[in-house]
């Protein structure tokens, strides 16, 4: 097992922490945030110009035909920034497309999601009705369908814009008739999509983390920076080791979904609990030790803590993907 990027991986971080620190920084996050829509059709063009939509689509329908690894990497960044973009649902349909469509399915769809251009859209939450991110300006959903899945082209169905604690993205509930079955076994598709999830939240701890170093360091009480202080600085070592544990399960997981994939069922739900749990006790934590200043809505805290929460539910909650861990060791269900 390599336990260090190669040089490609590495270009692909370096370029995506660039790009999106000068496209999303803070106060463009809030802007799109506060509005209608949080979504910019001109950042998102400048995203697909640099391939993101199609990392991991094959190259034959018009992909970078690169790996779960490559993919977790992009995310990670992604989930730092809190960037208002549509990628991780896109993303989420064309695995499942990839995985379990049929040849005339990916010819037709998996081209348009991997240019970003006819993009699709995937369920994240069942509540009780499909919750689908970035379903407005998609061309085809796809949502769960029994232990499958199907397609819905956008036109078919009605969507309902949700008003999520999260608006730093779009969420939808899906009504629809009908539909096209994906023929294949569409579970090692929402697998992976559950370790690039982890892998975004992963970033939005670390995000939430540097935040409350940074604070800590600079902010004094009785002449010496709070940081000094054990009940700070053991809290801050406490939210380490929550990010650090997080991602190298996401990791873990990204490297077993390319090169050991009958051990990606277990891997990633064990990055998709870890990483969840591990979201929403940093960007808490985060608030905590900002103090008075992280409860007010002028900090930009409090966007990584609503995306961790949401985040933290979608494709599955850490208590879910526990039991299944326990299932799939031979536990039984978790108590």
């Amino acid at each position: 097992m390599e336990f260090d990027f190669n040089d490609t991986q590495r270009e692909i971080k370096a370029t995506a922490h660039d790009f999106l620190a000068s496209r999303f920084r803070p106060e463009k996050v809030r802007e799109l945030a506060e509005s209608e829509s949080p979504y910019d059709d001109q950042l998102w063009e400048q995203v697909c110009e640099l391939g993101w939509p199609g990392i991991a689509v094959a190259e034959q329908y018009g992909g970078l035909g690169l790996g779960t690894v490559e993919l977790v990497i992009l995310l990670e960044e992604l989930g730092y920034a809190c960037a208002p973009v549509p990628l991780i649902s896109n993303a989420i349909a064309g695995l499942a497309i990839e995985t379990a469509g049929s040849d005339e399915q990916r010819q037709r769809w998996l081209p348009g999601i991997a240019s970003g251009k006819a993009r699709g859209a995937a369920e994240l939450i069942a509540d009780p009705e499909p919750v689908v991110g970035a379903a407005g300006g998609s061309a085809v959903l796809v949502l769960a369908d029994g232990d499958g899945a199907k397609l819905i082209e956008t036109e078919s169905a009605m969507l309902e814009r949700l008003n999520l604690i999260d608006t730093t993205r779009a969420y939808y509930r899906v009504r629809a008739e009908g539909g096209e079955p994906l023929p294949g076994d569409v579970r090692p598709a929402v697998d992976r999509a559950a370790v690039a999830l982890a892998a975004e939240l992963v970033g939005v701890a670390q995000r939430a983390l540097e935040m409350a170093v940074a604070y800590a360091r600079e902010r004094e009480q009785f002449g010496r920076p709070i940081g000094a202080y054990q009940a700070v600085s053991h809290r801050l070592a406490d939210m380490l080791w929550e990010v650090e544990e997080a991602r190298s399960l996401a990791y873990y997981a990204a490297w077993a979904a390319d090169a050991e994939p009958q051990s990606l069922a277990l891997a990633a739900s064990m990055a998709k609990a870890r990483a969840s749990d591990a979201a929403s006790t940093v960007t808490h934590q985060a608030i905590q030790t900002l103090g008075g200043i992280g409860f007010t809505w002028e900090h930009d805290v409090h966007f990584l803590l609503k995306r961790a929460r949401v985040g933290a539910q979608m494709l599955g909650s850490a208590r879910l993907h526990r039991e299944r861990v326990a299932e799939l060791v031979g536990l039984g269900p978790a108590t």
